[in-house]
């Protein structure tokens, strides 16, 4: 069983830094990365949030996330406004960038049925659902 463990392991990362790559070269156009789209996409998902929020919804370390919303910011796709305690700055897509959603979103739908195109609706289901239970699963240990 070591084996297959490791053989499972091994094909998660590789799978997800060929997505990942696949997936900057889909956002080059709009002079984006993925770990940007994230955040637009949790953004426009579920609307403002602080980056504490966002960073927790990700799992993505404190760090990180300010230094990307920063570089979101200085490219308007995204604006910290005041939140409700004077010390938290909610995170928000622009005007602009809420135009410009779409448009990727669009892009980034054919993309994800290109790259499973080669499931049908059943192994989708349950490639889905199992991969729903593992980070179900291991975001609890925190």
């Amino acid at each position: 069983m070591e084996n297959i463990n490791r053989m499972i392991m091994h094909q998660l990362n590789q799978s997800t830094r060929l997505l990942s790559k696949k997936m900057n070269g889909q956002l080059e156009a709009y002079e984006l990365f993925g770990a940007q789209w994230s955040i637009l996409y949790t953004l426009h998902t579920f609307g403002p949030m602080t980056q504490k929020d966002i960073w927790t919804y990700l799992h993505v370390e404190a760090p990180t996330i300010t230094r990307t919303i920063h570089r979101l910011e200085k490219k308007g796709w995204v604006e910290r406004i005041q939140g409700e305690d004077k010390r938290e700055k909610v995170v928000k897509l622009t005007d602009e960038a809420i135009i410009k959603y779409e448009e990727i979103q669009q892009k980034i739908k054919q993309f994800d049925e290109e790259m499973l195109s080669i499931f049908d609706d059943n192994d989708k289901e349950t490639f889905y659902r199992l991969l729903h239970r593992f980070l179900t699963e291991h975001r609890k240990e925190k």
